[in-house]
């Protein structure tokens, strides 16, 4: 009965949750509906000269030709300006190598509406009225923040709609402009080459003669392209940054050089939140080329900055410091943490986004096998291969940030603040990013690069973390701890499963050092995302969340909670396979059922399986395994090969993904591959643990990436059946571990429900 009354109450804790929204959703008619309708103010405005016509936030033309695109997304290696401009340039009648490629300024008009959307709770196969409802309130909400970010695997999703209609719409202006300066039907004018033409004269104008008479042009709604008639889109084209990278030019935040410009670094405290008890900074200020040391202390850490002549002096400065810290209050060690989570997973669940059937009725008579597990990950760092980084210059009375960010908009607020100023008085300069992965969403690097801006006399500073400062500061991918039972008929799908899965809050710890004033509301999704909204079809389900109290910052790493619920439920999955004596393919094919919703689930687990020849034999040593993910709105599965024989190595992996729509698959491909690389990664060999309440790692040495030989081959085929459009940046991680694990499984009969794999298994290193 008690377990009946702990499944009750995370029900009704999500019912109260679904009506808290429903109040939002009724204030924001009443007192926002007009922010969200209302276009927000366009920035290139202000911005643009006499010769320049702006037609909207994304497209401005120049009377001698030049069209700019602003593509508003940070580019961190995944190809998002290109494919960005390329709608735009779709629409426009104009090649990529026609158009100028900008990041554009820091403003509202640049809002992500398609990443909040992707929070919502239904399942993204539940398209029901209330679901939709759900989603739009959360768009709204993207909006009416006016969030600039680049997260979520969202890029694609939100600009799809909008940056074509920005091209469609500059076109129809320019045609508009060229018709009534010809006196003719516009219907009758055609656009190619960035020039308008009329065939019935062989007359021509450019985009540039026309381009300041159409800006002032009324054109309404346009019409847009049907898919048949692409010519870039749903092709592969050549990334628009290409060049500037394969040339070495200073595009990364770490690049940047100005005038007078110092160099800086910062040794903060290693105990999060904590303060120093002493510091030697006679020492630090006696090192060579060092100019200062002093406090820095903000909403994200406390500690020092070290401004010097170059950033070698400013390192060398912080080791001087030799600082001692104050005690941490959070658990100080693995075990402690361990404590935490088994703690969190005996207490009531904080809620459960999923509660179908009569769970604890079928488990207190089973009909079946009854499975139980444990599965364990840890704490895991970004390690972009850029180190964190930030120029700062606070002069007469305007601050000015280059950096690369994920999230401009919050940067400029937070940094504003520290400073002082009013936020029209601070600009960020983005710049490219060498790696963001959720973690160049984060404000700590700007903070202390405008602390220490504030300290130089107008002087720019470029402030360049160590290695180890990174390692050891980062915001961490939660560990999690789940515990998992089910009940399983032999020769048939599971009729009852229960998870619990304990970790702590994500969404309380990004609010806690971003906006401190500030609570999370509702359940925090990323706990279970991952585990209760995938397309199973099970009679008595129930996923719940058990919120740890545990201070070790946490934030968004590359596919979040589907990172580690991935591995969860998949490699359960398995094990739910084994006990039902089935084939890991026809057991989920069985899961999965025969709801039409699921049919992109079907077709990737069978595209994949033909593609791997997942039923042939495999050699003594040899493995081959397979997982299924839905996550950011695409449909994966993987089949992975692996040899043990030597040491665990992956030989081959294969994918099928399907995201609906691929407007780039040369492009797609990559993320998937990258993606996966990264899922294997924290498999083999990724950790980060704590001592004396500090993170012991400190470099690729012992936090190792997977090498170029312990890389797979890779075969990707692209399906395009589902009905909406999903992600691609981190769909490729979720499956990668349980597919390894799966297979490893198949090869030694080895069960793996902890990572890394290595704590178990031999890597081969090579």
């Amino acid at each position: 009965m008690a377990r009946e009354r702990t499944g009750r109450r995370a029900l009704k804790i999500v019912r109260r949750t679904f009506l808290g929204l429903g109040a939002a959703a009724v204030a924001g008619v009443a007192f926002g509906t007009w922010a969200v309708r209302r276009d927000k103010e366009n920035p290139l405005t202000a911005l643009a000269g006499e010769d320049e016509a702006v037609f909207n936030p994304f497209v401005v033309i120049a009377e001698d030709g030049t069209i700019t695109v602003v593509a508003p997304r940070a580019e961190m290696g995944q190809g998002v300006q290109t494919t960005l401009a390329a709608m735009v340039a779709e629409e426009l009648d104009v090649t990529l190598a026609d158009i100028e490629v900008v990041h554009g300024p820091t403003a509202a008009a640049y809002f992500n509406s398609a990443m909040l959307a992707e929070g919502a709770f239904p399942t993204h196969f539940d398209r029901s009225f209330l679901a939709d409802a759900q989603r739009s309130v959360m768009q709204g909400m993207g909006k009416l923040l006016g969030l600039q970010v680049t997260g979520g695997s969202s890029s694609m999703i939100d600009g799809y709609d909008r940056m074509r209609e920005a091209g469609a719409t500059a076109r129809a202006a320019l045609v508009a402009a060229a018709a009534e300066r010809w006196g003719v039907n516009p219907d009758g004018l055609q656009t190619e080459g960035a020039e308008v033409r009329d065939p019935a004269s062989d007359r021509a104008l450019s985009y540039g003669e026309l381009a300041l008479a159409a800006a002032q042009v009324e054109t309404g709604e346009v019409t847009l392209k049907p898919r048949r008639d692409w010519r870039l889109l749903g092709k592969s084209q050549p990334r628009v940054e290409i060049g500037a990278k394969v040339t070495g030019a200073p595009i990364f935040g770490i690049d940047v050089e100005l005038p007078e410009m110092l160099h800086g670094t910062v040794a903060i405290s290693p105990r999060f939140g904590m303060r120093a008890l002493s510091a030697d900074l006679d020492a630090a200020r006696a090192v060579r080329g060092v100019r200062d040391v002093f406090e820095i202390d903000t909403q994200t850490g406390h500690g020092y900055g070290i401004v010097a002549d170059t950033t070698w002096a400013a390192f060398k400065g912080a080791e001087a410091l030799a600082p001692e810290w104050e005690d941490a209050p959070y658990p100080a060690d693995d075990a402690a943490i361990l404590d935490r989570l088994e703690t969190a997973l005996a207490a009531e669940p904080s809620h459960a986004l999923m509660d179908r059937g009569d769970v604890d009725a079928a488990f207190d008579d089973p009909q079946g096998t009854l499975v139980e597990a444990e599965y364990f990950v840890p704490y895991l760092a970004h390690a972009t291969m850029e180190p964190m980084n930030a120029t700062a210059q606070l002069r007469d009375g305007k601050l000015d940030i280059w950096t690369g960010t994920q999230a401009p908009g919050i940067v400029l607020s937070r940094c504003a603040a520290l400073a002082g100023l009013d936020k029209d008085a601070v600009t960020v300069h983005q710049q490219f990013l060498g790696g963001g992965f959720g973690r160049r969403a984060e404000v700590d690097y700007p903070l202390y690069a405008t602390a220490m801006a504030m300290r130089t006399e107008g002087r720019p500073i470029k402030v360049t973390w160590t290695r180890e400062e990174d390692t050891r500061h980062d915001v961490y991918r939660p560990a999690a701890l789940g515990r998992f039972r089910a009940v399983v008929p032999q020769g048939a799908k599971a009729s009852a499963v229960e998870m619990k899965i304990a970790s702590p809050s994500i969404m309380a710890s990004l609010l806690a050092r971003t906006y401190p004033n500030l609570s999370a509301m509702g359940p925090d999704k990323s706990i279970t995302d991952g585990a209760y909204n995938q397309p199973v079809d099970i009679e008595n389900f129930r996923v719940s969340a058990h919120v740890a109290d545990i201070a070790i910052p946490t934030g968004y790493w590359r596919s979040v909670g589907n990172s580690y619920n991935g591995f969860f439920h998949e490699g359960f999955m398995d094990e739910m396979a084994e006990a039902a004596g089935m084939d890991p393919l026809a057991f989920r094919l069985a899961m999965i059922g025969d709801d039409p919703r699921l049919a992109p689930a079907r077709a990737v687990l069978e595209k994949v399986t033909e593609m791997s020849g997942f039923a042939t034999p495999r050699a003594g040593g040899k493995g081959r395994g397979i997982a299924h993910m839905l996550s950011f709105g695409a449909w994966v599965a993987m089949v992975v090969d692996v040899d043990t024989r030597d040491g665990v190595r992956i030989e081959r992996c294969w994918v099928a993904a399907d995201p609906g729509t691929v407007l780039d698959p040369r492009n797609f491909r990559d993320q998937v591959i990258s993606g996966a690389i990264f899922g294997f990664s924290q498999a083999l060999g990724q950790k980060i643990t704590f001592a004396n309440g500090e993170v012991v790692e400190g470099n690729f040495h012992d936090y190792p990436m997977l090498t170029m030989g312990q890389t797979p081959t890779f075969e990707i085929e692209i399906l395009q059946n589902a009905h909406h459009m999903g992600g691609a940046g981190e769909i490729g991680t979720p499956p990668a571990a349980p597919a390894l694990a799966n297979a490893i499984f198949d090869a030694t009969g080895q069960r793996l429900r902890r990572m890394p794999f290595t704590l178990d298994v031999e890597v081969l290193q090579i």
